[in-house]
């Protein structure tokens, strides 16, 4: 019997993507084996992807995602507001797949589908900001300016590598900013290079050292980066702030269901990668507004 009855599968061939028609005769035969009718649908502009998501969502099982962390994030915002929300299933098809390694998700293709076949089902946490949704992260500053300074020629030729280079020219040019961060009625204020909300556990590819994030317990955990000096990223990349609140003196933590970030001034901010919102920003987490599916020996990382 398949394991599911209806199930759409959405692609972005522009995604990372080289050979997408060798990745579809690689995961399609693998997927139509456990789903009774799979209907393929292409991408072809930006924000299709969460108008097919709002069309065909409430009619599906399980939507299958094709793409990076953009696609991905048109999807959730489709499926986010609807009464009746299929499960998801998301397939590394982009430069960073950040989304799909908090999920555990294996990189390569054909395992991910085999995967979808043998794993099961898991609550997944969503965040609420300002209306729209976010499953990996939110933030102002530094990120930011980084995903901003990416050069389209570079992410082409070096994928991953890219975003390390833009870190590094960020990196130099950061001037600090004042904030408010009120987390669950905590108030925080102050100076920094930058703030993150994260529910997800990667940030270009890079796994954050952060023992206490996980993507179901209804909270975001909130980062106040106050400079961009090496000692500082040292001290953000050795030490688990999130065991002991306030615990690094060059970084604030907190964990909240709901939080308001402010800035002095208006400022861009990065979700999941995509950089169309500025602050303030009000955050409500929403608890295991999804279900997605992992390994079957696995857990959300």
């Amino acid at each position: 019997m398949a394991r599911f009855k209806h199930a759409i599968f959405i692609y972005n061939a522009n995604a990372g993507q080289k050979d997408i028609s060798r990745t579809l005769r690689i995961c399609v035969p693998i997927l139509s084996s456990a789903i009774d009718e799979l209907l393929l649908l292409k991408t072809d502009r930006p924000g299709h992807a969460q108008l097919l998501c709002s069309e065909y969502g409430e009619h599906t099982d399980l939507v299958v995602i094709l793409g990076g962390d953009g696609t991905v994030h048109e999807c959730v915002n489709g499926l986010a507001s609807l009464a009746k929300r299929p499960a998801i299933a998301i397939l590394p098809g982009g430069t960073c797949n950040d989304i799909s390694r908090t999920l555990n998700m294996p990189q390569d293709i054909r395992q991910a589908a085999e995967t979808v076949v043998s794993g099961k089902l898991v609550p997944l946490d969503a965040m609420d900001i300002n209306g729209h949704c976010a499953l990996n992260f939110w933030g102002v500053g530094l990120v930011t300016e980084v995903s901003n300074n990416i050069k389209d020629s570079e992410k082409a030729l070096l994928g991953k590598v890219s975003y390390y280079l833009s870190a590094i020219r960020t990196m130099r040019e950061m001037e600090p900013f004042s904030y408010t961060v009120q987390c669950d009625g905590k108030l925080y204020e102050g100076e920094a290079v930058m703030v993150l909300a994260a529910n997800g556990r990667y940030i270009g590819t890079n796994e954050l050292p952060f023992r206490n994030i996980h993507a179901d317990d209804g909270k975001a955990n909130v980062f106040i980066i106050k400079n961009t000096n090496l000692a500082l990223m040292k001290e953000v990349f050795t030490l688990d702030i999130t065991l002991e609140e306030d615990s690094a003196s060059e970084v604030l933590h907190c964990s909240g269901s709901e939080i308001v970030i402010q800035t002095e001034s208006k400022m861009e901010a990065d979700m999941d990668g995509e950089v169309y919102l500025e602050t303030p920003a009000h955050i409500r987490v929403l608890k295991h507004h999804f279900f997605a599916i992992v390994p079957s020996s696995g857990s959300l990382g």
